[in-house]
């Protein structure tokens, strides 16, 4: 089991030199039980964060982040882009209720981020029409609000908008089908001296082509690098972040600012999401970042996020099950491994969420007096991970060496912690009983949800697994 360093004292070093170099986290809110905002932001200050990237503007974040003296880049979901688009008074109205308040008492707003990559192919289009009427409406409200030089608009774009037919980041241009789209919103931008932002994710690359070079995920130089001229590019970032900036050469806009909004490693999941990968390249990306040594097309300090500081267990397992395992910190804000956030002592660790409070340490499992051979298990593992969370379970995940047993324990586990251990919710037709002896093993944490009292915990409407109708099996456990 990974070593937690969640009851660790703080660490005055650990906070960052300047807030040019200094790397930011993104702090989502798809969770089952989410930590206190109040109890994130103090971890913030402890670990020296002095960036936090928002998916939405939540009110009860937004409060706890008055004054915290941290900077703050706050989004716009997608499926509020057309409403945005369509009414400058619903800008002004959105401006309003979710910047200017805040502004005004004292949180630190920097940006806002209009959508959350719009332009993936996978929407077929849904977003193309409206990102850019959205973006002029919000820029438009933020300077009527009177809060336009401090507050800038920037759309956070998947990086297959820009792509390079050679490889080399010299050849990188905007993608064929949105090219114009894609300059017109860069002109507006740099119009405005706003920033355009991408996300960067080698861990996706790695996972879509088994032949993707590992090292050059990495930070530790390649084998094989990206030779571009006079310039060998040795990692990922470098590269990809140059072909962006290649692109908007080509185009007329050599000085746009550019933040890397999400890029990190996940821990759990997949094969390749684990702890000894995620460590190695999230150190490598925050020593990277805090040196300012930029990347070769543009030398200096770089805006980046690193993705993300919580884990989150109600995300969409689109693409993988490891869509719920980004976080640096647990879903209880314990750490998962060291590291240092300073990019300076290599022996600073993080300092996890002071003040957390959990259910019963008590566990729900197989009775041991059920066979495997019970006709009700599958539906009772179905069930359960449909409406739970099993994404660690599978093959090389850190509870794929269950055995059967195991695997069931954890599913019907997983479905009563998530339940705030309500024992109707161990029940699976009297084929689960509560222990509290914990199963967990070396590699697999069986968890004890956190108190609920202060988050948006789900709640059964029914309790008892067999009065809903069963979904399709989504764990192979014997």
């Amino acid at each position: 089991m990974a070593i937690h360093y969640g009851t660790l004292t703080v660490l005055s070093f650990l906070y960052l030199l300047t807030c040019a170099s200094a790397i930011g986290v993104n702090w989502g809110i798809q969770s089952s039980h989410p930590l206190p905002p109040s109890t994130v932001v103090q971890m913030l200050k402890d670990n020296g964060i002095q960036k936090v990237k928002l998916f939405e503007a939540d009110e009860g974040i937004m409060e706890a982040l008055k004054k915290s003296g941290i900077q703050v880049m706050v989004g716009i979901p997608n499926d509020l882009l057309d409403g945005l688009a369509g009414s400058e008074k619903t800008a002004e109205n959105w401006v309003s209720k979710n910047v200017s308040k805040y502004v005004n008492d004292g949180v630190d707003v920097r940006y806002v981020a209009v959508g959350n990559e719009p332009f993936l192919q996978t929407y077929n289009g849904s977003f193309l029409n409206i990102t850019y009427p959205a973006i002029q409406n919000v820029q438009a409200a933020l300077i009527k609000a009177g809060i336009g030089n401090q507050v800038k608009v920037t759309v956070p774009l998947n990086a297959d908008v820009y792509t390079s037919p050679t490889g080399k980041p010299s050849d990188g241009d905007f993608r064929s089908d949105i090219h114009g789209l894609m300059v017109q919103i860069v002109s507006f931008l740099n119009d405005n001296n706003a920033p355009i932002t991408v996300n960067i994710y080698p861990f996706i690359s790695l996972y879509e082509d088994p032949n993707f070079p590992l090292d050059y995920a990495f930070f530790q130089g390649s084998a094989a690098p990206v030779v571009d001229g006079s310039i060998s590019y040795t990692n990922v970032l470098d590269a990809n972040h140059d072909t962006l900036l290649s692109a908007l050469r080509k185009n007329g806009f050599n000085n746009l600012s550019i933040i890397v909004g999400e890029i990190g490693w996940p821990t759990d999941g997949d094969m390749n999401a684990n702890m000894q990968n995620a460590r190695q390249f999230n150190q490598g990306l925050v020593n990277h970042v805090s040196s300012s040594q930029g990347t070769p097309l543009r030398p200096g300090p770089m805006d980046v996020y690193l993705f993300s500081l919580i884990d989150e267990d109600l995300k969409s397992i689109q693409p993988g099950n490891f869509e719920r395992h980004w976080g640096i910190l647990y879903y209880d804000g314990t750490p998962k491994y060291q590291l240092s956030l300073s990019g300076t002592n290599t022996s600073a660790t993080l300092v996890g969420a002071k003040g957390v409070k959990y259910l019963d340490r008590k566990w729900c499992v197989l009775k041991p007096s059920i066979g495997l051979d019970n006709q009700n298990i599958a539906a009772a593992v179905s069930y359960a991970c449909a409406n739970a969370d099993c994404s660690s379970l599978g093959y090389k995940t850190s509870c794929g060496n269950l055995d059967a047993r195991g695997n069931i324990s954890y599913a019907l586990n997983s479905y009563y912690q998530m339940n705030d251990q309500d024992e109707r919710a161990c029940d699976f037709n009297k084929l689960a009983t509560v222990t509290t002896e914990n199963p967990s093993t070396t590699s697999c944490r069986f968890n004890i949800m956190i108190e609920a009292s202060l988050a948006t915990s789900l709640r059964l409407i029914r309790c008892s697994w067999g009065w809903v109708a069963f979904v399709p099996l989504l764990v192979i456990f014997l």
